[in-house]
């Protein structure tokens, strides 16, 4: 038990690279569809590319979205209006009716008793008439000459809704009886008569309405007939069209719609276990092969997979919300991040991978992943130099206008022709439709990838990873470091811009990162602060402190430059790839002038005690500060330069590196080697051209 102890603790960094590894697997599985996956990729207006399809087993065929909203606007158009009839209104009418008819009709001082009597007779038939279905205060103009539903006493009935009285049509309803029934002597008091105790008793019941609306709207089928087990759907070389496309959509929806029994689960599961893990593996076997720096870095590795992971948890969301939208989800932020931190080839390598994960995941997986794989290339192409923010806007809209174009290609092969619509659309049987709304969503895609640069200082700052927007700040010769380092070590620190100078010109002319080798070559030698005045450039007296030292303790405590470098960078929170260049920077390169020393005392002298211990550097970037840092340095001992001299004094110093196997982990080819050296000439031979000798 203790020795397994002790092996896993041993194995701890490959122990935690199979936990990351096991539990990204699980937690995308977990976020794939609880569904089956249609096997069949296939277009409308294209030919069935596969053998003849006969139906697996029973199932309905799905109305369109088109079909099911004509339907519903067909029951909303049709539905019926529920009206209340209040009779309590009516009888209170009728009692003032009666009531201030005698007042305005009185026997005694009008008119006879005869005349009272059928006046009043045919008054009271009036009033019942008014309420015979009942009067109503406004009228809607979109259901006249419609049915209605009128609710007396509990019974519903259709009537008419040009049946009931509207309270604004009361004087012409009055004057077309008095008209008729030739009572024009009475008109004015049946005006005051009816003005006075007419009410409205009618009036509609909307919350019935709406919930008899719902209700029909609910008993809307959303499938028109079967298709038997064991039917014929499309033969090979039939073109997917009409019915047809509708059969095979419905057949898709059924295989899609399908949650995972007990009996397929566990199957399905493991099918999708081994997809996904296949493809991780793919991604840690990468890394471990072209990039073993990042594979040794748990951190490093982490943060990739927790990349991965985020986008595919985003998508998911945005499908399960509403699939229409899924381009809106800034997948491209993925290679931009990747690239901003490590390099774009394991950028767009990791982006291919997520995409191809997510295929299963979104609807028309095949034409997402030609477009979300379009669209990383582009990003990985045209995205450079991240802290310059106009870069990444012209990048975006390269990435926009890309996303535009793939699609509208995409609806032509689909479609055959253009078809512009107000809304966009994707319906149930998946055709699509050009509009600007959907072009509107890459544009707000394209919005959205703007939000990687306060991402990258996010996860700057939880990583302790470093960006190009990093260097640039790390590059000021106003930090606080490099001010301590320009009063401390002044020597030091013109021959750090110096060197940074010759870098960043030779990374420029081989395609390496120009900003990272700057900051490594300012940096580079921040060690010497500790022991300033025992290094030549920081001597400004003729005594040297390495005259009462032996070689040993001379060499020493330059090698231990280095060492202090990295102390002092790690307390002033330099990021790791920084300190990458302090590292390396001299390699396992040799003391030479001390051994020499040495050697003079003692011919047997151990060459180990010499010699700077490493590593040797491991990326193009920390081989052309190596070489720079070198040649800048022995420059100096150079008396009465010449062109000649430059060219073979910088050939000698670099040759020997490479017999001296420096370069043979760096990412770095002969052909690189020989143009660093080409660039470095060029610039010594500016810094020590010629003048003329001027008269006094």
């Amino acid at each position: 038990m203790k020795q397994l102890v002790t092996k896993l603790y041993q194995n701890q960094s490959f122990v935690y690279k199979i936990f990351l590894y096991i539990l990204t697997t699980f937690l995308i599985v977990y976020l794939f569809p609880k569904g089956g996956k249609f096997q069949y990729e296939f277009q409308k207006g294209k030919p069935w590319q596969y053998e003849t399809l006969i139906a697996p087993f029973d199932f309905p065929i799905v109305k369109t979205t088109e079909e099911i909203e004509a339907e519903k606007a067909n029951i909303t158009a049709n539905a019926k209006t529920y009206y209340n009839y209040n009779t309590e209104v009516v009888t209170s009418v009728k009692n003032d009716f009666n009531q201030q008819f005698d007042e305005l009709f009185s026997i005694d001082s009008l008119i006879d008793r005869g005349t009272y009597s059928t006046l009043k007779y045919k008054t009271s038939n009036l009033l019942d008439d008014f309420y015979k279905n009942g009067v109503i205060a406004t009228i809607d103009d979109s259901k006249i000459d419609r049915l209605v539903v009128l609710i007396k006493d509990n019974v519903e009935r259709n009537v008419s809704y040009n049946s009931f009285i509207k309270l604004n049509n009361l004087q012409r309803y009055i004057k077309d009886f008095v008209e008729e029934e030739v009572l024009e002597n009475y008109e004015s008091q049946l005006y005051n008569l009816f003005f006075e105790i007419i009410e409205p008793n009618v009036e509609i019941n909307q919350k019935f309405t709406n919930s008899v609306l719902t209700q029909e709207l609910s008993e809307i089928a959303y499938t028109r007939g079967n298709i038997q087990e064991g039917i014929r759907i499309i033969a090979k070389g039939e073109v997917v069209e009409g019915e047809k496309f509708a059969i095979l959509n419905s057949l898709k929806k059924e295989y899609e719609s399908q949650v995972w029994n007990e009996s397929n689960y566990n199957w399905i599961v493991f099918g999708y276990v081994i997809l996904v893990a296949l493809a991780l593996l793919m991604l840690l076997l990468f890394i471990r092969k072209y990039r073993p720096e990042i594979y040794e870095n748990n951190n490093k590795v982490t943060f990739i997979f927790m990349n991965i992971v985020f986008m595919i948890i985003l998508t998911t969301l945005v499908v399960k919300y509403n699939a229409n939208y899924v381009y809106v989800v800034p997948l491209c932020i993925l290679p931009l991040i990747l690239k901003a931190f490590f390099d774009a080839r394991l950028g767009l390598f990791a982006h291919v991978l997520t995409v191809l994960l997510l295929g299963f995941i979104v609807p028309n997986s095949s034409e997402y992943i030609f477009l979300q794989i379009i669209a990383g290339i582009v990003t990985i192409l045209t995205v450079s130099e991240l802290y310059k923010r106009a870069n990444l806007f012209i990048s975006v809209g390269q990435i926009t206008l890309i996303y535009i174009i793939a699609y509208f290609a995409f609806y032509i092969t689909h479609e055959g022709g253009i078809k512009f619509s107000e809304v966009f659309s994707r319906n149930e049987l998946g055709s699509l439709h050009v509009t600007w709304i959907y072009f509107t969503q890459f544009i707000l895609c394209g919005l959205a990838t703007l939000f990687v640069q306060p991402l990258i200082y996010i996860y700057e700052k939880i990583f302790g990873l470093v960006s190009d927007v990093s260097l640039l700040e790390l590059s000021d010769t106003n930090s606080k470091l490099l001010k301590r380092l320009a009063n401390e070590a002044p020597g030091t620190f013109h021959h750090s811009l110096q060197v940074a100078n010759l870098a960043e010109a030779a990374a420029s002319e081989i395609g390496a990162n120009t900003m990272l080798v700057r900051v490594g070559a300012l940096y580079h030698d921040i060690g010497k602060m500790n022991n300033p005045t025992f290094f030549i450039e920081n001597q400004a007296t003729s005594v040297n402190p390495h005259d009462e030292l032996s070689p040993e303790e001379s060499a020493a405590t330059i090698i231990d430059h280095v060492l202090d470098g990295i102390e002092i960078a790690k307390s002033n929170k330099i990021p790791d790839r920084i300190i990458d260049f302090i590292r390396t920077h001299h390699g396992t390169s040799t003391v030479y002038y001390f051994y020499q020393k040495a050697k003079e005392l003692d011919k047997n002298v151990s060459i180990e005690k010499f010699q700077y211990p490493g590593p040797i550097p491991f990326s193009k970037e920390t081989a052309i500060l190596m070489m720079s840092d070198a040649v800048e340095a022995a420059s100096k001992s150079l008396k009465e330069p010449t062109y000649q001299k430059i060219d073979e004094f910088v050939e000698r110093i670099i040759d020997k590196q490479m017999d001296e196997q420096q370069f043979m982990n760096a990412d770095i080819t002969l052909k690189e080697i020989v143009t660093v050296k080409k660039v470095l000439k060029k610039k010594l031979n500016n810094i020590y051209h010629l003048r003329i000798e001027y008269p006094e």
